[in-house]
């Protein structure tokens, strides 16, 4: 079995969390697919490392739920059921309300420039239909929301809860879909608008809206 996905070296990292990093990337961009086998002696030689490293990142992968372990078997990548992406967008969805809670009060001028810019750039990566850009600069815009809070627990929180959904964003095709697309526009446009103007119920209110409907059109995807 030939693994097909990049490598990404860090010198100042242990073994084990290059390996699980590189894994972790893998499994959430979509090269490596639910239910493909990983086997330890072919990720050693392909990641250049003994097996004592990938053992360890398997373990790993397995507590973040993205891999599941099989006794004399080796690993297998995890998929998820309709029930986690709602528990887990249920949870994000809470966390981004408490976050635009502060964003309301304290975010900058510059920070919310920034943010318009992301849109227009946002904007563009939909009418390309470069899916892969479209959730990076989600991530960048959402991102600024959360740094706002001036909270590191909120911001490993909801970063946690984001990856675990972030590869059915890009699997499923629920973004390709013109109404989709212009909704989600809209939203981060009504966002900016109501942090801009600091009317904090406002922004709770087309949040909550935001998350909520991204769960409903991934949920949509899927059973197509």
């Amino acid at each position: 079995m030939e693994y097909k996905f990049s490598i990404n070296s860090n010198e100042y990292l242990p073994l084990r969390e290059v390996v699980f990093n590189n894994l972790r990337d893998a499994i959430l961009k979509g090269e490596l697919k639910p239910g493909e086998r990983l086997l330890e002696n072919q990720l050693a030689d392909k990641l250049g490392v003994s097996r004592t490293p990938v053992r360890e990142a398997l373990r790993m992968l397995e507590q973040e739920k993205l891999v599941l372990l099989i006794p004399r078997k080796g690993a297998q990548v995890l998929d998820m059921s309709a029930d986690d992406i709602k528990n887990i967008m249920e949870i994000r969805g809470a966390l981004e309300v408490l976050a635009m809670k502060h964003a309301c009060k304290n975010m900058s001028k510059e920070k919310i420039d920034e943010m318009k810019a992301l849109n227009v750039e946002f904007e563009k990566a939909f009418k390309e239909k470069d899916d892969q850009r479209v959730s990076d600069v989600d991530v960048l815009f959402h991102n600024i929301i959360m740094e706002s809070a001036n909270n590191d627990v909120l911001c490993v929180l909801v970063n946690n809860m984001r990856t675990r959904a972030y590869r059915y964003r890009i699997a499923s095709a629920y973004l390709a879909i013109k109404e989709t697309s212009e909704t989600v526009i809209e939203h981060h446009k009504q966002i900016v608008e109501a942090i801009e103007n600091h009317t904090e119920e406002e922004g709770v209110a087309i949040m909550a809206e935001h998350i909520e409907y991204q769960m409903l059109e991934i949920l949509k995807s899927l059973k197509k």
